[in-house]
């Protein structure tokens, strides 16, 4: 079995893994990977989570090769209050990981919490645990998968998870994380849809058990057409992401398709990926060789397992988001240093009880003198805390008017380019009608209704055979990605009058 703890984690029996989304945990203890009914203090757990993509702020910085290690830390926290935006006033949680490449200069992800958000999810579980050893950034859970070598690392891949309150999509190239993007089709999400669709609020439970159990293959008719609908929207979104990580990032294409969800494999999404994606897809559910009695685990539970123990071998390697860790053992913490050496004190005064009378009075003078200064200095010290809380008032009442001139400079700016954009980049729709209509033509596809409105056009289509629909739409996707901002169409189906298919397509252009 490859899960060993190093000797440098001897201390540490067993490992906890936590959704604090869910409150749903599991521990591996003698080689069982199993549901923890409850959390508890005992310094032999580690005590593992994540963040999801949704709460976390990332980007991906270059610096020289040239900067000592020692100034990294500090120039990558500068740069990412610099690329992200940050609130100069606020600490934040930060963290990074280097890519592996052979540039003439590194390169690193970073991830930044607030703090705001940690203690919303972590106060309850630490109020129980006393400590939180590891939190890891969702995106970066995948990389476990090729440390561990259950994938190999070579090639593009992309991961599509859904959990209850999140999902989203993550590319990996040649082992290293690439680009992560949240989507708005969490679970809750996507029941909320459905409820949408139908116009009431149905059952929760037994939503979950007909999408867990029987998913887009299901064989009842209101859910297979609602959910037909809404992983359709699904695609289209997961489409556009796949479209601009293409170009982002230079992928010539998608090698592997992994996806998943915290209640199991969703039957069906392979159909969905091969006819909108134009890739196969094989479910996110691996083999760990953990001992495990249940049928399905949530993928993420063993993944942090597994970026455990990547930290245990390796505390470096790992992104760390943890605002609550474990306090030092005793010899290591200030009072406990101070109890060591005030015993040794005590030891040694009772066997040199006169050597210390006279410290003690040398000691007491000290103190009577070092008293004395640090009265004078605390009269000073509050004189000049006066004159800094004056200036920081007038610095925040600058800051204020600051503000408000960057917005109204925002406002304008926004209003000039949207002039200049109308003035210079305005869309002939013939020319659009005519594309489109060259396209349709191609695949034998016929018009028997159009109509549009500002940038969107709606196209009543026909054709003897529905793979040529789907085949236009991604003909269309493909070639003009650059020219569009979304492209829909609804369910196609059957005239039952005669021998063709419609569907009603709708293209929005950008």
């Amino acid at each position: 079995m490859f899960l060993k703890k190093s000797s440098a984690q001897s201390a540490i029996k067993n490992i906890v893994t936590l959704n604090a989304y869910t409150d749903k945990k599991y521990i591996f203890k003698s080689d069982i990977f199993k549901p923890l009914n409850k959390l508890s203090y005992n310094t032999s757990n580690f005590i593992t989570s994540y963040i999801s993509n949704k709460d976390l702020i990332s980007t991906t910085v270059s610096i020289s090769r040239s900067i000592p290690n020692e100034d990294v830390a500090d120039i990558l926290d500068i740069k990412a209050y610099e690329e992200l935006g940050l609130d100069q006033a606020t600490n934040y949680v930060i963290s990074s990981t280097e890519v592996e490449n052979s540039g003439e200069e590194r390169e690193f992800h970073i991830f930044v919490a607030q703090p705001e958000s940690l203690d919303e999810l972590y106060l309850p579980v630490k109020q129980q645990t006393k400590y939180i050893d590891l939190i890891l950034p969702a995106p970066l859970l995948y990389k476990a998968l090729y440390r561990r070598e259950i994938l190999q690392d070579n090639g593009t891949h992309c991961f599509v998870y859904f959990t209850k309150y999140d999902a989203f999509v993550t590319f990996y190239r040649n082992g290293e994380l690439l680009y992560a993007k949240s989507i708005e089709f969490s679970l809750e999400q996507l029941y909320d849809k459905y409820c949408e669709l139908v116009g009431e609020k149905i059952d929760e439970k037994e939503f979950f058990t007909v999408l867990e159990s029987e998913g887009l293959k299901t064989a009842k008719s209101d859910y297979q057409q609602n959910f037909m609908k809404i992983f359709s929207e699904v695609f289209i979104t997961i489409n556009d992401i796949i479209i601009y990580a293409k170009r982002a990032f230079q992928l010539e294409t998608i090698d592997h398709m992994f996806i998943g969800s915290v209640q199991g494999p969703i039957i069906g999404l392979d159909e969905y990926s091969q006819n909108y994606l134009g890739l196969q897809s094989a479910d996110l559910n691996f083999n760990y060789n953990v001992k495990n009695d249940e049928w399905y685990t949530d993928q993420l539970q063993y993944l942090m397992l597994l970026s455990t123990f990547d930290y245990m071998d390796d505390e470096e390697s790992i992104v760390n988001l943890t605002m609550y860790p474990r306090p030092p053992a005793f010899v290591n913490r200030a009072s406990g240093q101070f109890i060591i050496a005030t015993f040794a004190a005590i030891s040694i005064g009772l066997a040199y009880p006169l050597v210390y009378l006279i410290g003690s009075y040398i000691n007491d003078a000290k103190i009577y003198a070092l008293t004395m200064e640090n009265n004078k200095l605390t009269a000073e010290s509050d004189k000049y805390k006066k004159i800094l809380g004056a200036k920081k008032k007038e610095i925040a009442a600058l800051d204020t008017r600051i503000g408000q001139l960057s917005k109204v400079y925002g406002g304008k700016t926004k209003t000039l380019n949207a002039i200049y954009d109308k003035k210079v980049h305005y869309r002939l729709k013939s020319g659009t009608f005519y594309t489109i209509a060259d396209d349709l033509n191609k695949f034998d596809v016929h018009v028997n209704a159009m109509y549009s409105t500002d940038d969107t056009v709606w196209l009543s289509l026909v054709s003897s055979d529905d793979r040529k629909l789907t085949e236009v739409i991604k003909h269309i996707s493909d070639t003009h990605f650059d020219e569009i901002n979304q492209i829909d169409i609804e369910l196609i189906q059957k005239d039952p009058e005669s021998s063709y298919y419609k569907g009603l397509l709708k293209v929005e252009l950008k």
